[in-house]
């Protein structure tokens, strides 16, 4: 487990802090004793993420755009460390769009760490993608072996990992990147045509509607819970071995879930709230193009030199996602 000491009084920059997982960063790193800066353009995020830390005097919104040079130099000045959680994410959208998602998720990253080396910052950790592994047919997936990206999104998250590897080398910034499998828990927007599968399957059976799954529902995922992804960021912030830096890892449950098994343990979870959800069943569409039909991450290298183990399974996480979302979603 890490030291929450060492970050006592830091001063964090958060980029996209305003979205699902960097809103659950802030909250954490706000009760850890941190000093917050938060840098979002509202594009994805959402104001009301951040709603309950506008009083805290340890934090700071800037609203800016990590594709402009200046505001990334403004919200780095004085900092210690960068999560950098901003992108713009989605296959679809990236497959509709390929220009802003390499415009935000390339050159935005760069920019970001451009003005980290410039203030000096310790550590620079990262958010990656296991899209990354493209049309490699390993399974678990080793961070080592990945294989050509089947989406424009997952190509912008290869080269940022590159970036990073060269970045160190010639300017010796320390980067840490983090492969996410999955990620879910509260705050996780279900709105819009890009939302993530539990969140859109999620609103719908509360809805009393029927969700779609792409496919035949065999594909299958790791999926994540959000407070393991919160817990490998700090583990990155705060590890103290030289050889756990400068790499990625697979951040991921080690366990393989298909869509079908989602549906239905959604289903059963969120019954608890309203019986009527029990009785809905899906609808197939065609497969989506660019979708990674298999993805099991091996953890093994994040256990090893972050002591990342993950707490959650996905039960265990959607039992208390299923809850948020009712909450949250059943009188709209």
């Amino acid at each position: 487990m890490f030291d929450a000491k060492i970050l006592e009084n830091s001063r964090i920059v958060v980029t996209g802090g305003a979205g699902f997982i960097g809103s659950n960063l802030t909250e954490t790193l706000l009760r850890l004793g941190c000093e917050v800066v938060v840098l979002d353009n509202f594009a994805t995020g959402k104001r009301e993420n951040l709603a309950r830390f506008s009083g805290h005097r340890n934090f700071t919104l800037t609203q800016g755009d990590i594709r402009n040079p200046d505001d990334c130099r403004k919200v780095v000045d004085g900092a210690d460390f960068v999560l950098h959680q901003a992108a713009l994410g989605s296959v679809p959208r990236s497959i509709k769009d390929p220009g802003t998602s390499a415009s935000v998720n390339i050159s935005g990253f760069v920019n970001m760490l451009h003005a980290a080396v410039d203030s000096r910052i310790k550590r620079f950790v990262y958010a990656s993608s296991s899209s990354v592994y493209g049309d490699c047919q390993d399974s678990p997936k080793v961070e080592k072996r990945t294989g050509i990206p089947l989406s424009p999104y997952a190509l912008t998250k290869s080269v940022n990992e590159q970036f990073a590897a060269n970045f160190h080398q010639i300017y010796g910034i320390d980067c840490i990147g983090l492969r996410y499998f999955n990620v879910f828990g509260r705050r996780q927007d279900p709105d819009g045509a890009y939302a993530a599968v539990i969140p859109k399957f999620s609103a719908a059976l509360i809805a009393h509607q029927s969700p779609v799954i792409n496919g035949d529902g065999s594909f299958s995922r790791d999926f994540t819970f959000i407070d393991d992804v919160v817990k490998a960021n700090i583990l990155a912030l705060t590890a103290d071995d030289p050889a756990a830096c400068n790499t990625v890892y697979n951040i991921a449950g080690g366990k393989e879930t298909t869509l079908n098994e989602l549906f239905s343990y959604l289903r059963e979870e969120l019954s608890v709230f309203d019986r009527e959800i029990e009785n809905i069943l899906p609808v197939y569409a065609p497969e989506r193009p660019g979708d990674i039909p298999h993805s099991l991450a091996d953890i093994s290298k994040a256990a090893s030199l972050l002591g990342y183990i993950p707490e959650y399974d996905i039960r265990s996480g959607l039992k208390s996602t299923a809850q948020w979302y009712f909450q949250n979603l059943a009188n709209r």
